[in-house]
């Protein structure tokens, strides 16, 4: 196989950024350009390790006349760029608007100008939240029924990508995936935010009692199940990423404290957030038969043992970014 051009939207940001270092490490096929507009997700450092060998761009996926040209220039986008984060869309939902949906468009646009291959990286948000006691889970036909601006934005987007191969030929797929967890994440997320708690000292914070269930998926087994879409996946089909190991948040918050040496019941309880989704979980039967992937890290607690050892050892990156994290939180009482 010859060079390809790979563009990464958003490859400053958690989960792109660790596409970029997976990219780098297991496929050298790609020469890798990254676009990202550097918002206060979208961290510099995420990628500093590997700037000699990327070509780094700063960048707004809104801006028409730069994503034609990356579109030029580059043989296939993964498009991560987007806002994420649920409390903030509640905050102020016009950038998730903005990125999410008009960003969205712009890409496709350039794609469709110049016959370029897509990918499209949502999120398992989109169809809305399943009961805690229910059996059923996610699916690829599964109906859209988002709770939060946030989610809102990104089902937007995924229908966007969908008319435009339809309507238009486009070479797209599309993944929803369970929530990520691993290196490089801000420390506004669930479990980077209550390990960076530990180890400033202080007891971590739990939402409500804790109840609420995710599928937790390592960010290295999430970009491995891109790499084989992009090798193997079917055009204008969509494939759920997930782990399969569903735990509750109080879970997460004593397996963390567990690992770290803490007493499990050492945390406190804040307020919940609104519309706060009961459950999410991915039936990923097809990515597994289909295309063959298999996660490396099946156990929760082997994939959380090495996030800590992480974050433990790069305090350099986390620490700057807490301080205002934690104000914004304590805002929210939460």
């Amino acid at each position: 196989m010859g060079m390809k051009n790979l563009l990464v939207t958003g490859g400053a940001g958690f989960i792109g950024a660790n596409f970029v270092h997976y990219t780098l490490q297991n496929y050298p096929e790609y020469k890798v350009t990254v676009v990202d507009k550097l918002t206060y997700a979208g961290n510099p450092a995420n990628v500093e390790k590997v700037l000699n060998k990327i070509n780094f761009v700063t960048g707004d996926i809104c801006d028409a006349e730069l994503m034609d040209k990356l579109m030029a220039e580059n043989d296939i986008v993964v498009h991560f760029a987007a806002e994420s984060h649920n409390d903030n869309s509640l905050r102020d939902p016009w950038p998730f608007m903005q990125t999410n949906f008009i960003g969205t468009y712009t890409i496709l646009e350039a794609v469709r100008k110049h016959g370029k291959r897509m990918h499209h990286i949502s999120t398992d948000e989109v169809f809305g939240d399943l009961a805690l006691d229910a059996t059923e889970k996610f699916h690829e036909s599964y109906p859209y029924n988002p709770s939060s601006p946030y989610s809102a934005s990104k089902a937007s987007s995924d229908h966007l990508v969908r008319a435009w191969v339809r309507s238009f030929g486009v070479k797209a797929t599309i993944s929803n995936c369970a929530n990520n967890y691993g290196p490089f994440q801000h420390v506004e997320k669930l479990i980077p935010r209550q390990i960076t708690e530990v180890l400033e000292g202080r007891q971590p914070k739990l939402y409500g009692k804790g109840d609420n269930v995710r599928e937790w998926t390592h960010v290295d087994d999430h970009n491995e199940a891109v790499h084989l879409i992009l090798q193997k996946g079917e055009i204008g089909e969509t494939y759920l990423i997930g782990s399969g190991d569903e735990r509750n948040n109080k879970y997460i918050v004593e397996t963390i404290l567990e690992l770290m040496g803490k007493p499990k019941d050492d945390y406190t309880l804040v307020s919940d957030r609104p519309g706060h989704d009961l459950r999410y979980s991915n039936d990923s039967t097809r990515i597994r038969t289909e295309l063959g992937w298999k996660p490396k890290y099946q156990d929760l607690r082997d994939g959380l043992k090495a996030t800590i050892d992480w974050y433990k050892e790069n305090e350099w990156w986390w620490k700057p970014q807490k301080e205002a994290t934690e104000a914004k939180y304590k805002e929210l009482g939460r």
